[in-house]
């Protein structure tokens, strides 16, 4: 099972909803929990672990100048400005670089080949004896988020049960989160703004045929305009976490509401159970 936690916007409280449901699950079975918010990864707040870290990389060009006819034909192909050419060097911006690889191919002289360039780095800890947690972490200032959710996601293949933690907004680490998932989970809150999140966030999620559900944080008891979306949008409500100082009193320096208020552990084990059971639903 690979079950994604998402949302349309930031803090609306979509780490915590993930960091309880893998602690909550981890009681009685392993789970892997996959940070993806690889931009501001945050999960191991929660789960504090020494860790193994694992750089990742992605080739970008090098020139021969011995070949280079400087030609120009490598910077009219690069639509990211990776490359530009001057009539006697080529200058090369790395960080623009989106490794396609097609400056190598279009170059008449064969002058340009691959090198790799740190961009990021995966880190594996076990906080618990039956949780793993992978952590992306992308390099300030880098631009492919999707290579290091690529590598994190890889090295939890092959277990049975996977949450991912996706990065807030519907852009492109999103996007590689979902891919190959097999439900969704959708973090919002009952304000404007979480309404109109939720909705892009869902058309994401119908488009990459995924099925998904709602969880309601931070409710005032005020959520009708949440619930008449999910409703015409066939979106299960699978729990509403309330807005509760008591709740609060917990998460704000870091703890689990799953681990220290009572009753939270089984209901984050039955919200696994329900959006588990979306899958079924879909096929």
């Amino acid at each position: 099972m690979k079950l994604v936690v998402a949302s349309g916007k930031g803090g609306t409280g979509k780490s915590t909803v993930a960091a309880n449901v893998a602690y909550s699950l981890s009681r009685a079975r392993d789970v892997v929990l996959v940070d993806c918010d690889v931009e501001e990864p945050n999960l191991h707040l929660f789960f504090p672990a020494p860790a193994t870290e694992v750089p990742v990389t992605t080739p970008v060009p090098e020139i021969d100048a011995d070949r280079c006819t400087f030609c120009g034909e490598c910077g009219r192909f690069c639509r990211y400005g990776a490359l530009a050419v001057l009539k006697d060097r080529v200058l090369v911006f790395p960080e623009l670089c989106h490794s396609c690889g097609g400056c190598t191919l279009v170059c008449p002289q064969g002058a340009i080949r691959e090198t790799p360039r740190t961009i990021g780095s995966v880190r594996c800890s076990r906080p618990l004896p039956t949780l793993t947690l992978i952590s992306g972490v992308l390099n300030e200032g880098e631009v492919q988020a999707p290579a290091v959710i690529r590598k994190a996601k890889l090295l939890a293949e092959g277990h049975p049960l996977v949450l991912y933690d996706a990065s807030p907004g519907i852009a492109c680490p999103v996007i590689e989160t979902l891919e190959g998932c097999d439900a969704c989970i959708l973090v919002t809150e009952s304000t404007p703004f979480g309404l109109h999140d939720l909705r892009l966030a869902a058309e994401v999620a119908e488009k990459l045929g995924i099925s998904a559900g709602v969880v309601i944080n931070r409710s005032d008891g005020r959520d009708d305009p949440i619930v008449a979306f999910c409703r015409d949008h066939d979106l299960p409500v699978l729990m509403t976490i309330p807005f509760d100082r008591q709740i609060a009193a917990v998460q704000n320096p870091g703890g689990l509401i799953g681990r220290e208020l009572p009753g939270w552990e089984e209901r984050f084990v039955e919200l696994f159970r329900k959006a588990s059971a979306l899958q079924e639903v879909r096929s």
